[in-house]
């Protein structure tokens, strides 16, 4: 069988689960362990051994070198069995419990020995180190076997050296104690192995439970999975962990938050700053699809708390959406403002039908150039006063919705707008949802009104609108420009509580601000400051502008009828970026007709109606 033939096979047999191969590797490392620290201790435990064999050899051989009667016995007798050094050396073996303890003279001759056969003899080993008056330790072969040795020298009481003592401790003895302690060390060894065990089988289930009892292989097909759905998703997807810090952003969360990829790791407010944005994503506003602003775009988030103590929230791209429904919000406010003009234009049509068959032709003619003189007298007061054709246009329009909501209308502007805006959208997005909110609280109350005042000031414009509604509550002042904040019920088509905010946001982008406070009357008054709305003038601009303002403060208003007549005409196009306007006259019946759309197109209008709801 082959290698590779083999290793495939052992892979068959070993278990697919991720527990059971992490179970099988900690037994497997508990157990070469175990192994690898009883090798590594009984390795020098053979040598401690030894060396307390010698040691101990060494301490008797001192102790009987240090007889007092000894040496004199060793120079005054003869060697025998019977002799004083033989008894005394026998004593002291078996209090000791050495293998032998010799005792011999500066000859190397034994004067006592265990077998009596060796006394008078010379020692099988070198004595020479001892009698030369040194200490000796050493592991030798003798006549008794091997054995721990000891030697010391033997001396008078005038320190000269008459002999040297030797004593043995059996060998085999400190193997037996070598040996004796395996079982017990083998003892140890498997309670630690059992205690690796139980510990390896307790994380093993715990990798079990978190991994869902999945295979490896299981495991990385889902990360693979996991890193291709959440790349690929056109979904924002942001994950925390419990301290708050971003551990996962996906591609289309960077792109909708404007993070690099450097944001992985860090605290979730120092890569957002303070906002609602952060808010939401920290869980600090709950709910479900939460509005926020985020830049240019609108958010829809949610967020869901995970089982670490993280969280993982989703972000949508509203933007688009929000886009679309204001200008189905828009094209809405154009169909009643067309509905009311072809009721308008109905009664007219009624009256001059009735001079006409009254034959009163001279009335009739005064009843129509009035009518178109009026309309043609509004639409130009407004053009007047704001050169820029995307706000006229807007003005307009939203005129002829007053008149038809019984709303009392004025515009003023000190002195007229020139027509150099840095961002004509971001005006008329701002000025059609302040005075589209306007209009919805102040209509239906006794002498509704909505002031529109347009100032200007070098480049900056501010901008007041004024109702008589039942106003904004001191607590509520600042949240009605939090994203999702309203009072009114969400269309069809999407959520509220986004214009107001989007005033706010587009005021803040040209270093402005977007305040309200209350009238005298007590209605609301939204003032909204922009310190670099108008770009630098060049010298024919500045030129049109002082002549267009160089009289006092125009003012237009429109209001309900109070009387029944009107009329209507086609608004005048202004130049390259000229837009249809939709006129209103300054009675009460309103008329008018769409003007014609230029190179700029119809569409500032459409951008203008907000979702800024209070």
């Amino acid at each position: 069988m082959s290698p590779i033939s083999a290793a495939r096979r052992l892979r068959r047999l070993l278990p697919r689960r991720a527990f059971a191969q992490v179970l099988l590797m900690q037994l497997g490392i508990a157990a070469g362990v175990a192994v690898l620290a009883t090798g590594l201790f009984l390795a020098p435990l053979g040598d401690q051994l030894d060396d307390q064999a010698m040691r101990r050899a060494l301490a008797i051989a001192q102790t009987t070198a240090a007889h007092p009667a000894l040496a004199e016995e060793l120079r005054t007798s003869e060697p025998g069995v019977r002799g004083p050094v033989q008894t005394e050396a026998e004593r002291i073996r078996r209090a000791s419990g050495a293998e032998y303890v010799v005792v011999m003279d500066t000859r190397g001759v034994r004067w006592s020995h265990p077998d009596t056969t060796g006394l008078g003899h010379r020692v099988s080993t070198d004595p020479g180190a001892a009698l030369a008056g040194r200490e000796v330790m050493e592991i030798d072969e003798g006549t008794l076997g091997r054995s721990a040795r000891g030697k010391v020298p033997l001396r008078d009481e005038e320190g000269r050296i008459v002999g040297a003592v030797s004593v043995g401790i059996a060998y085999d003895s400190v193997r037996a104690r070598l040996i004796h302690a395996i079982p017990e060390l083998l003892a140890y060894a498997g309670g630690a192995l059992a205690v690796g065990a139980l510990a390896a089988w307790l994380i093993s289930r715990r990798v079990q439970r978190q991994t869902r009892d999945l295979a490896f292989s299981d495991i990385a097909a889902l990360l693979a999975e996991r890193e291709a759905m959440l790349h690929g998703i056109r979904e924002g997807v942001v994950a925390l962990d419990r301290e708050g810090r971003l551990r996962l952003v996906n591609d289309e969360a960077q792109r909708l938050l404007g993070l690099g990829a450097g944001a992985i790791g860090e605290p979730l407010e120092a890569v957002l700053g303070p906002g609602r944005t952060t808010d939401v994503l920290a869980g600090r506003v709950r709910g479900t699809d939460l509005l926020t602003v985020r830049g240019p775009r609108v958010l829809l988030a949610n967020r869901m708390p995970t089982e670490d103590g993280g969280a993982v929230a989703t972000l949508r791209d509203r933007t688009e959406v929000e886009e679309l429904g204001r200008e189905l919000d828009s094209t809405r406010g154009l169909i009643d403002a067309l509905r009311a003009q072809d009721h308008e234009h109905a009664n007219r049509m009624h009256t001059l039908l009735g001079l006409l068959e009254l034959g009163m032709y001279e009335e009739a003619v005064e009843f129509v150039a009035d009518v178109t003189g009026a309309h043609r007298m509004t639409a130009e007061q407004l053009t007047e006063m704001i050169h820029d054709p995307l706000l006229s246009a807007l003005l307009v329009g939203k005129a002829t919705v007053a008149a038809e909501r019984g709303v009392d209308f004025t515009v003023r502007a000190e002195p007229a707008l020139p027509d150099r805006l840095v961002d004509a959208r971001g005006l008329v997005t701002i000025v059609g949802n302040l005075v589209d909110n306007a209009f919805d609280a102040a209509s239906g109350t006794t002498g509704a009104r909505v002031e529109l005042e347009l100032r200007v000031d070098a480049r900056t414009v501010v901008l007041e609108v004024r109702d008589t509604g039942p106003g904004v509550p001191e607590a509520e002042r600042e949240s009605v420009f939090v994203e999702g904040w309203s009072t009114k019920r969400p269309p069809a088509h999407g959520k509220r509580g986004i214009g107001l905010a989007l005033v706010r946001r587009l005021a803040e982008r040209q270093g402005g601000s977007a305040t309200v406070d209350e009238t005298p009357h007590g209605g609301a008054r939204f003032t909204v400051v922009l310190p670099e709305a108008l770009a630098p003038p060049s010298a024919p601009a500045a030129a049109t502008a002082v002549s267009a303002s160089s009289g006092a403060a125009a003012s237009v208003a429109t209001g309900p009828a109070g009387t029944e007549d009107g009329g209507g005409s086609a608004g005048t196009p202004k130049a390259a970026g000229s837009v249809g306007t939709v006129g209103t006259s300054g009675t009460g019946d309103t008329g008018g007709a769409a003007g014609t759309p230029g190179a700029a197109g119809a569409s500032g209008a459409a951008d203008a109606t907000g979702e800024g709801e209070r």
